[in-house]
């Protein structure tokens, strides 16, 4: 008798986190990269956070000694539930300079219920220097050319790792589903992964048998 083989894992259904870039059909990066500081969450982990910090409200937030509150921004959780459901890598580069912190803040915050944000980062780069090294770093590790990499951070000082070849998304009030589509579209662009007919119109692509 044959064995019956084991079901491909299905992406996650589109739901309204869902960026719309993950579900046109065309390529995605193979590695996401996020700065932490107001980029995954509004505050500075070595300035605004006293430790030591514990969970509230089944972890989707998390206080310090003082009582002050901190969370993921609204649409991170959604984000890396669809990245890592399509089978995206995911990283954190920050030259925070309280790494550990930022770890026990990553553990801490759950993205849903029994899955802390950590688990959701196959590399952390979690230390104070120039983003470039971060991006070496995280290269050496994955094996991965640093055009594969898109990142996203909340300051333009950082977009000297496009030095390297990495796409940097730059994000004004966290990291959002538009600002996902935005990154994707312009890695995409450089990668010149768009195939032509993606500029067409419906009608256009129905004329020429697509």
């Amino acid at each position: 008798m044959l064995k019956r083989s084991n079901p491909a894992p299905q992406p996650p259904p589109v739901s309204a986190s869902t960026p719309q870039t993950f579900t046109d059909g065309l390529p995605l990066p193979p590695l996401l990269v996020f700065d932490l500081d107001y980029t995954l969450w509004p505050f500075w982990v070595d300035t605004h956070v006293a430790p030591p910090i514990k969970p509230k409200d089944s972890n989707a937030r998390a206080v310090d000694r003082f009582g002050e509150s901190f969370a993921l921004y609204d649409d991170v959780p959604g984000i890396l539930l669809e990245a890592r459901g399509r089978g995206i890598k995911i990283a954190a580069a920050s030259r925070t300079h309280t790494p550990e912190l930022a770890k026990e803040m990553l553990k801490t915050l759950h993205v849903e219920k029994g899955k802390p944000a950590r688990e959701f980062f196959d590399h952390l780069q979690i230390f104070p220097d120039n983003k470039i090294t971060h991006f070496k770093k995280l290269a050496a590790q994955t094996k991965m050319s640093y055009s594969d990499m898109l990142f996203f951070d909340d300051e333009t000082r950082n977009r000297n790792v496009e030095e390297l070849g990495v796409t940097m998304q730059l994000v004004r009030e966290g990291v959002t589903r538009d600002a996902i589509d935005a990154g994707v579209r312009e890695w995409r662009r450089r990668k010149r992964q768009i195939p032509i007919y993606a500029y067409f119109t419906k009608e256009q692509q129905r004329q020429e048998g697509r």
